[in-house]
């Protein structure tokens, strides 16, 4: 089978080194690139080939989730392990119907990495055995057909966008992360609410969270 090259991104250093250090006991696999946060990552991809990415579906900037959609328009056949705390249907569901070939609990990693990697590097799907033994099988049936409403019916420039909204971050700032206009922000937050029908910016950041683009409001 070859080399498996592979990405980690995950906002703590910690946790990189240590799923890293994991993948080294295998010398089929390679750690080829390390990001620490979602755009960070999307970066990377553009210069760095890769057969498996590994990533934290909470991340900074762009969140796993997203993440997700946009490595697959840079490398379209790349293999995705989401490495979660979220034990949750509906994170589970989100990353698969965002792309994910597998969702492994940090708890469980320590025994489960390399199983998992190895089980997505044959094509199947993977899923931590403490979730696959919670859920029933219609349930994980569906997390393979699964899209969410968002990612219908938002650009994924706008998704990022939410993403930001929802973490407390102010147009001006977004603007400069982005390297937008404030008022092209702006733009964008006024047609998301138009076409989820939303009055108020409170209730986007609800929506936001409910589509697991954050996890808490802001404060």
């Amino acid at each position: 089978m070859g080399i498996c090259r592979i990405v980690l991104a995950d906002d703590h250093a910690l946790i990189r080194h240590g799923v890293k250090k994991m993948i080294e006991e295998d010398p089929s696999l390679k750690v080829v690139g390390e990001a620490a946060d979602g755009l960070e990552l999307i970066e990377l991809l553009k210069t760095t080939p890769a057969d498996l990415v590994i990533l934290d579906i909470s991340m900074p900037n762009l969140r796993g989730i997203e993440a997700i959609r946009e490595a697959r328009k840079i490398c379209p056949k790349i293999k995705v392990l989401m490495l979660s705390m979220h034990k949750g249907e509906q994170y589970l569901c989100s990353s698969f119907g965002s792309g994910a070939d597998g969702y492994l609990l940090k708890e469980d990693s320590d025994t489960e990495l390399l199983p998992a990697i190895a089980k997505i590097r044959q094509g199947e799907f993977y899923i931590s055995p403490n979730l696959s033994s919670e859920f029933p099988e219609d349930v994980i049936a569906s997390c393979h057909r699964w899209r969410e409403e968002a990612g219908d019916i938002l650009t994924p420039r706008e998704r990022q966008i939410l993403q930001l909204v929802a973490e407390g971050v102010i147009s001006r700032d977004i603007a400069d992360k982005l390297e937008i206009s404030k008022r092209t922000v702006e733009h964008h937050r006024a047609n998301m609410m138009k076409k989820l029908n939303i009055k108020r910016v409170a209730d986007l950041i609800k929506y936001a969270i409910g589509r697991g683009l954050s996890d808490t409001p802001p404060e």
